[in-house]
């Protein structure tokens, strides 16, 4: 904007029109057809029919702040306000406006003693400045599109490089890679039949003792050994189901005990190598802890697989877990037949694993480690992105006097 850009101040209000209040709930979407179905959460459903039609901005009137911008035929749920844009300001821009105060409309207009919900009068008397000439809009929205252009492709190239690893991952982790590196085929490799289904000659599929440490298997602490009075702003950290992520742990939702608390606990502090795995929720969810998560403590909600690393490498055992089709199906399996939704001992103690040479393991792991420099390479990017469009908002958009 140059110094002779005019700006005008408003209220939310009075630069939108109110759509008519749906009166569909969230499960009653087809989730099927040709139209966005917005709702108060992230995800996009879809619907067989609209309910509006152009420039619309959904905003979410429960639970927390949340804004989308769509143009064309859409329908949305009923805890979805929906409004178009008056012609005094640029659709586009409107949105922006409402994105940069996502966290300032969840902190002061969103009340309630339960379910938190958005005060509508209140947020229409929200006051926003923008620049009067919609060619100065037109500049703001451009340059702030084509952030998002570039925040979305992104996006799309890690979504295909986790596509194009799962796809490798199955071929390595049911085929492997023959001495002159390619992947095995049946067609011109032998096989032989195995619990697994058919598997190269030279694998085995094994149970886990026979790859197991001393000590190799053991469930969490039982949940009265950890309770409230327990946790401390500081100290030991203790995983919980929320701290798993896809490849790592979100450690802001780690809890921590004291030391002395850790001592007594010191059967399910975690050692370097450890595969964490999951026995309730999203069962099978595993992580292999690294150097910097020795001593952490395992809760209930988990079991810790201990390996034999001069048979096998953690990493093999943690992707072989997460990609290998017979894993997830054998393990679905036992844990139907034991009539409970958790896996136990027990049933570990049931599932094949993989044994094969130590250099394929290696091959394969070495694989996966490229693709996943790759995707982190990519996430950094869109993290910065992601930062430099919050710089651009306040900054383009600095005009608010409220």
């Amino acid at each position: 904007m140059t110094t002779d850009t005019k700006y005008t101040t408003a209220t939310l209000g009075s630069l939108f029109i109110e759509q008519p209040k749906s009166n569909i709930k969230v499960s009653e979407a087809t989730n099927f057809g040709n139209f966005p179905f917005f709702t108060s959460g992230d995800i996009v459903l879809q619907h067989i029919s609209p309910l509006i039609s152009g420039e619309n901005i959904f905003m979410a009137t429960g639970g927390q702040a949340n804004v989308k911008y769509f143009n064309g035929a859409a329908a949305y749920s009923t805890d979805t306000w929906a409004v178009k844009a008056k012609d005094a300001i640029d659709a586009k821009l409107l949105y922006y406006n409402i994105l940069s105060l996502l966290s300032k409309i969840d902190y002061h207009y969103f009340q309630g003693s339960g379910l938190k919900h958005l005060q509508k009068k209140d947020l229409k008397r929200h006051k926003i400045t923008f620049p009067t000439d919609p060619k100065d809009q037109e500049r703001i929205v451009a340059t702030l599109k084509s952030l998002d252009i570039a925040i979305t492709e992104t996006e799309t190239l890690i979504a295909k490089y986790e596509l194009v690893k799962r796809g490798l991952m199955h071929d390595l982790l049911t085929n492997g890679i023959d001495k002159n590196g390619n992947i095995r085929a049946p067609q011109t490799h032998t096989y032989k039949i195995s619990p697994l289904g058919l598997i190269p000659q030279e694998w085995d599929a094994v149970k886990l003792r026979e790859i197991g440490s001393d000590n190799y298997l053991k469930t969490g602490p039982f949940g009265s050994s950890l309770k409230t009075e327990h946790w401390q702003i500081v100290g030991v950290p203790v995983i919980t189901i929320g701290a798993i992520g896809e490849s790592d742990f979100i450690t802001e939702n780690l809890l921590f005990i004291s030391e002395e608390k850790a001592t007594e606990l010191q059967a399910y502090r975690m050692q370097t190598g450890d595969i964490l795995f999951s026995r309730v929720a999203d069962v099978g969810r595993a992580l292999v802890i690294k150097e910097e998560n020795e001593g952490w403590v395992m809760s209930s909600n988990f079991m810790r697989l201990r390996l034999d690393q001069n048979k096998v490498l953690p990493q093999f055992i943690f992707l072989y877990i997460k990609y290998h089709p017979g894993f997830s199906t054998e393990i679905a399996q036992q844990i139907n037949a034991s009539g409970r939704s958790l896996t136990n001992s027990k049933i570990l103690n049931n599932l094949d694993f993989l044994k094969i040479p130590k250099n394929e393991q290696i091959a394969i792991c070495n694989f996966a480690n490229r693709i996943d420099e790759f995707i982190k390479r990519e996430s950094l990017t869109r993290i910065k992105l992601l930062n430099q469009k919050i710089g651009l908002l306040h900054d383009l958009l600095s005009h608010d006097k409220e």
